[in-house]
């Protein structure tokens, strides 16, 4: 009885200072794309929605300026030619010219990820100050040539668990990922395919599967909320796409447009086009929707972004777990970004650990040591910058972090590309 009892209190205390930290980590603000009319589809304006107060803050940005002071993400310099040919009859720079619908929130680098939907580049804005960063030396997608049908159209973007930007194609085609460190390495990842499972619901349909979100989870996954409100469940590894569910409770008209995960674990999804309900809330234990209030002002948005990400990871705990494996507790407390690395070089971020010296070491598969490092945590939060060896093989590493007791507190697999 006595353990029984101590068991359900370590669990107890475990699972409200769980609670507390990730309410810490939480994100209660959504960016979103409207237009200045209520009524317009001009995707050119960046407000923020408050989700405390359920209310939009009024233009942060004014994406369709056509003077807009834009600079290059490598040379950190202003652009002073934008190559003044317009494509589709959009210039290159205003920058949200030709509209955005694919917008990520990448809360680490305080930056707004996105790209304009018929122009073919990959840009972002430092929140910090508000400044417009184009990519120049890269193309985003390699399609300068839009189809039609919009099939190869980027209109859904997200920031996943191993700190990497994930965005697609309409048509499914192209699924892309770049890194959001110092340099930007965009990777075509291919296109995704269907499981076998989804009896004829295919993720590459325009009538079905065009247009919408994706958000991320905690295991890795990505979902994609269509246009006419499918999801699909993304396994970025083997590029399989699992039809899950039809959201419910929608009306008919309703188009998802953009979705961003909140501070309750709940899915918020906007509409571009239905005026009468323009937001609901979305439940993904079942995939229902109940109507989602905006207090004050209500704007129609063709894409949401917040930085929370979905929680789906199961954890099961005993005694033994949270007294003899304190690293269950710092798994939110120590992120590694970029995993995989592809540059041989990342970043471990720590947030609220105790005052001290810490221990990282990096092995092998066979335990030989790659790296050894004493670091000091004085503050909040801090990052730590790691260089491998340029001659580090590919493959499949083990981070370790001690503290000063020299007990472990964190282990994560670190793949090396």
């Amino acid at each position: 009885m006595r353990k029984f009892l101590l068991s359900t209190l370590f669990v107890t205390v475990y699972f409200v200072l769980a609670g507390v930290d990730a309410e810490s980590q939480s994100n209660r603000v959504i960016y979103a794309i409207t237009d200045i009319q209520k009524q317009g589809s001009n995707w050119n304006y960046l407000r923020k929605l408050n989700l405390q107060t359920n209310s939009y803050s009024e233009v942060l940005l004014n994406g369709a300026n056509a003077d807009q002071i834009a600079y290059d993400v490598s040379t950190k310099k202003q652009i002073e030619d934008f190559n003044t040919a317009a494509r589709f009859d959009y210039p290159i720079q205003p920058a949200f010219s030709s509209g955005v619908a694919a917008l990520a929130y990448d809360k680490k680098s305080s930056r707004l990820y996105y790209t304009p939907m018929y122009i073919d580049q990959l840009r972002y804005i430092d929140l910090k100050t508000m400044k417009v960063y184009y990519v120049t030396d890269q193309q985003l997608s390699g399609i300068a040539l839009k189809s039609s049908d919009q099939g190869n159209v980027i209109s859904r973007m997200t920031v996943a668990n191993d700190g990497n930007v994930y965005t697609m194609t309409n048509d499914a085609m192209h699924l892309i990922r770049f890194g959001t460190g110092k340099d930007f390495i965009i990777e075509d990842l291919g296109a995704l395919v269907d499981d076998p499972a989804n009896k004829g619901i295919s993720i590459h349909n325009s009538c079905n599967s065009y247009g919408g979100d994706i958000i991320a989870d905690d295991e890795g996954n990505l979902f994609l909320i269509t246009g006419r409100n499918n999801v699909f469940k993304l396994d970025v590894d083997t590029k399989v796409a699992t039809h899950i569910a039809v959201i419910s409770g929608l009306p008919v008209s309703f188009t998802t447009n953009g979705a961003a995960v909140d501070d309750h674990n709940k899915i918020i999804i906007g509409s571009a086009a239905d005026s009468s309900a323009s937001y609901f809330i979305v439940d993904p234990g079942n995939w229902s929707a109940s109507p989602y209030k905006i207090s004050g002002e209500t704007w129609r948005s063709s894409d949401l972004a917040s930085s929370n990400l979905l929680k789906t990871k199961k954890t099961t705990l005993n005694t033994l777990d949270v007294v003899e494996n304190p690293a269950n507790f710092y798994n939110n407390k120590i992120q590694v970004y970029p995993n995989p690395v592809t540059e041989n070089q990342f970043t471990l971020q720590f947030s609220q650990l105790t005052a001290g010296n810490y221990s990282i070491q990096i092995t092998d598969v066979i335990g030989r040591q790659v790296v050894q490092r004493m670091i000091s945590i004085n503050s909040d939060e801090r990052n730590e910058n790691i260089k491998l060896h340029p001659n580090t093989a590919k493959g499949i590493y083990m981070i370790k972090v001690t503290d000063q007791e020299n007990k472990s507190i964190f282990s994560k697999k670190l793949i090396v590309q």
